[in-house]
């Protein structure tokens, strides 16, 4: 074999071979790159707004049963959801305190683009603790529950107001429960009956009388004390029974938008809350999104809950951002 020839086969082996090591090369470094998440356009949660509507809230005094405040805060709930353009019904029940007293109650209903068969339904409850039964001071005096029961809310009327104003819209229909009545049960040192049942009594009403009558949505998201400082929510456990598919969905969101120092990927103790009744007796799927904080090896309500501590003074608006502008991410990627 002469020398041209044996150097154009080293040639061909050389182009050969190189181009298989850059081929394999290729094929490997696409493999192993992980793909950025796929946030779609939803709108801008404004932490301010939803702050805001907490500071109304609060404004009209403590929303305990059969007062004044109770009834100047329901109309104006009702009427800023109207102003977004979403249709309200009022239900209107009646409940005995553990201790005998009737409460009047009112659960809210507010829908967004009611003929879309396909719902998402958000709950928060609305009312305020009458006594400070885990405080040091001033026990038998209502608190103002900014965290437990107004900063869910106010996420809530914040997200009302952004999908109102955007100009794209969810894929599904929406609709907003709040749920009152929910935090009257008996005191912590209360020698009779300890029955869970005694608080929820708003969410216990609404799902043994679903109203619109025959709804069933997709499934549902409950919001209960998340506005605080410090505010961590790890997998409540009963939604974890309830749906864990759908809690670890929502915890993906918020990973992939950067909370997931808020939203842990850690399962806790479960609670009797809002979810327990929709999921029980109205058979509709809904996790509970509650601030859990760890202590003592397992977890535990912040020390806010049911004391005086629970005022606008906690609320931190990172938490409300965090909370908020995950579920409108959750809400636009349906």
């Amino acid at each position: 074999m002469n020398r041209s020839r044996i150097a154009l086969i080293l040639l061909i082996l050389f182009v050969l071979s190189g181009g298989y090591f850059w081929f394999s090369t290729g094929r490997s470094t696409t493999s192993t790159t992980a793909s950025a998440p796929t946030i779609v356009p939803s709108p801008d949660f404004v932490a301010d707004s939803a702050y805001a509507y907490i500071a109304k809230q609060v404004a009209f005094g403590p929303r305990i049963p059969n007062s004044v405040a109770q009834v100047a805060c329901r109309d104006w709930l009702s009427a800023e959801l109207k102003r977004h353009g979403w249709e309200v019904s009022l239900q209107e029940f009646s409940a005995n305190r553990y201790d005998g007293l009737k409460m009047k109650g009112y659960n809210i209903i507010a829908r967004f683009n009611p003929s879309v068969t396909k719902r998402v339904l958000l709950a928060a409850h609305w009312d305020a603790r009458s006594i400070a039964d885990k405080d040091t001071v001033r026990q038998k005096e209502p608190i103002d529950a900014a965290n437990d029961g107004a900063s869910g809310v106010g996420v809530l009327l914040e997200i009302a107001r952004q999908i109102a104003a955007s100009p794209t819209k969810p894929n599904v229909g929406i609709d907003i429960v709040l749920f009152d009545l929910e935090d009257h049960g008996e005191p912590h040192d209360f020698t009779g009956n300890t029955s869970p049942t005694s608080w929820a009594l708003g969410s216990q009403h609404w799902a043994a009388n679903v109203m619109p009558a025959g709804y069933k949505p997709y499934y549902g998201i409950l919001l209960d004390m998340v506005g605080a400082k410090g505010a961590i929510f790890p997998h409540e456990g009963s939604s974890m029974q309830y749906a864990p598919g759908i809690v670890r969905s929502i915890w993906a969101t918020a990973s992939d938008l950067g909370y997931s120092n808020y939203f842990l990927d850690e399962d806790a103790f479960g609670i009797s809350d809002d979810h327990t009744a929709v999921n029980e007796v109205a058979k509709i799927q809904m996790i509970d999104i509650i601030d859990l904080r760890p202590m003592n090896g397992g977890y535990e309500f912040g020390s806010y809950h049911h004391t005086h501590q629970d005022n606008l003074q906690i609320i931190d608006k990172a938490t409300l951002k965090a909370v908020g502008q995950t579920l409108l991410q959750v809400l636009y990627r349906e």
